[in-house]
């Protein structure tokens, strides 16, 4: 995409949206670092307890920014009733389930295979929003899909086993459930109700971390932290979710949300590597094959339907249908 624009002098200036887009890139990196961060914590820290201190500090965080810079007052009346319960059933989904299960899911999961599994987060919003929402599903979406099926078919092909594996796709599949759940709630909510990214973001983080807690006492599967993990969880909390939603939200400003998808869509290629230097994981032609395949048939769904995007900055990771936050 350009982001250079030409001068009738016949020199060049920067694009306004060169910045931008370079902020984007920049928290998608920030974003496929998580993996590697959180693959190496959990060799200490039990996934839900993991998953509850990070996503807990980050909500203190988003809290205090959230107190200290929306206005006062005027949007209280988002809270009760029908739209109370919207907030509840998108805390749940986006933090307890999608948060939770994905951290489940990388405990057995290489982090290739969980970021893979990922990208078919649209695909079950797509389906939710054509049961909940009375959204039709298009030709061109389908393609689509049966380009990112072939995806999955070449890229599992020579990778997955039974046992320990088959259960971690399971959890990240579920999580991709939750997902979607939370994007479909927050759309009917912006039907009848709008609250600012950061008042909406802390108050549906507020919810999943109190249901992050109670999974995680019910486990009783927690541990004393190591210096490490203490500082993994402050740099995964601080900077990889509360910093990279500001950004995240201000490139948005100036960067369409349906071209922010495809940034994101290069996170799978982000992960790959990153995992590959730092994790050890193997990375095939057929894994190769089947990465391009998905990315193709996730760009030409969400391309087709992007007359519809999601108000910029509604969720936490800042698209609206693509992955959680890592």
């Amino acid at each position: 995409m350009a982001v250079v624009a030409g001068r009738s002098d016949g020199g060049s200036e920067r694009s306004p949206r060169t910045v931008p887009y370079a902020v984007a890139l920049l928290v998608t990196v920030l974003w496929s670092s998580s993996f590697v961060l959180i693959k190496w914590g959990l060799t200490d820290i039990p996934p839900l307890y993991f998953a509850t201190l990070r996503y807990g500090l980050a909500f203190v965080i988003l809290l205090v920014a959230d107190v200290a810079l929306s206005p006062r007052g005027g949007q209280r009346a988002a809270f009760g009733g029908r739209n109370g319960a919207l907030l509840v059933i998108a805390g749940v989904g986006g933090y307890t389930v999608a948060q939770g299960l994905q951290y489940v899911g990388l405990f057995y999961l290489p982090a290739v295979t969980t970021s893979f599994l990922l990208n078919f987060n649209p695909f079950f919003v797509l389906l939710l929003g054509v049961g909940l929402l009375k959204e039709k599903v298009t030709a061109v979406q389908l393609v689509g899909f049966g380009f990112a099926v072939l995806g999955a078919y070449l890229f599992f092909s020579e990778r997955v086993t039974w046992g320990g594996q088959i259960f971690g796709v399971v959890m990240v599949l579920a999580s991709g459930v939750g997902w979607a759940v939370y994007v479909v709630a927050v759309r009917f909510f912006y039907g009848s109700f709008r609250l600012s990214p950061l008042r909406l973001t802390t108050v549906t983080m507020g919810i999943g971390v109190a249901g992050l807690v109670g999974l995680t006492l019910a486990s009783g599967e927690y541990a004393p932290l190591t210096s490490v993990g203490v500082l993994t969880v402050v740099w995964l909390a601080s900077v990889n979710t509360a910093l990279a939603f500001v950004l995240w939200n201000w490139t948005l400003k100036a960067i369409p949300a349906y071209e922010a998808t495809i940034l994101q869509d290069l996170m799978l290629i982000e992960i790959a590597l990153f995992a590959f230097f730092f994790l050890g994981e193997p990375i095939t032609l057929l894994m190769v094959a089947g990465m391009g395949l998905v990315i193709v048939g996730v760009v030409v769904a969400q391309l087709n339907g992007r007359p519809r995007p999601p108000r910029a900055g509604t969720v936490a990771s800042g698209s609206g249908s693509r992955k959680p936050p890592s």
